[in-house]
């Protein structure tokens, strides 16, 4: 789907294989990249990917930060905090982390940039909520907005959110066909 000048994708795969400016890391507040998609990062680009974190932490929930990819082949990495789950406010903590980091990568002039599921691992953020909030701020953001972003691709790892936002996208898609015409 074409929003503005922005294609909007979805694919499954390894986001640390997508060769694009910057990928984007769901972390915590403390940027201390210890487990899941954060921890991989760390381990895959390398340690000074953590020490450059740890002088920009910590950081608010709704947030992001950028750092250098290190050794990966996406240039920089984009580390946002999304909700954790019964901490209150999910859905519009959700929706301003993905802001952020649409306006991150807008202003460092970011043309490509790939975003995992945010929140839906350790913080218990249900995918489906997940889907419709980020590709509802996706949309409303390219739609609204000059941005130097040509391509958002949305990488997932797992099946079953694969699905989810692919089907999401799909009811989403249709309804945007059928607005513009």
């Amino acid at each position: 789907m074409k929003i503005g000048k922005t294609e909007i994708h979805i694919i499954q795969g390894d986001i640390l294989s997508l060769d694009v400016d910057a990928i984007v890391n769901p972390s915590n507040k403390y940027l201390q990249h210890g487990g899941g998609l954060a921890g991989q990062i760390v381990r895959k680009g390398g340690y000074s990917i953590q020490r450059e974190s740890d002088k920009l932490a910590p950081i608010d929930v709704g947030s992001s930060v950028i750092t250098e990819g290190g050794n990966l082949l996406a240039k920089y990495i984009i580390h946002t905090v999304g909700p954790s789950m019964g901490e209150g406010d999910e859905d519009d903590k959700l929706k301003s982390a993905i802001r952020s980091v649409l306006k991150l990568a807008t202003e460092n002039q970011f043309e490509r940039i790939a975003i995992p599921a945010i929140s839906t691992g350790v913080f218990r953020y249900p995918v489906q909520r997940c889907a419709e909030n980020m590709l509802g701020i996706i949309m409303q953001f390219c739609k609204n907005n000059e941005t130097s972003i040509k391509e958002i691709i949305i990488c997932l790892y797992d099946n079953n959110k694969f699905k989810i936002f692919s089907n999401n996208y799909k009811k989403l898609e249709k309804i945007f066909n059928t607005l513009t015409g």
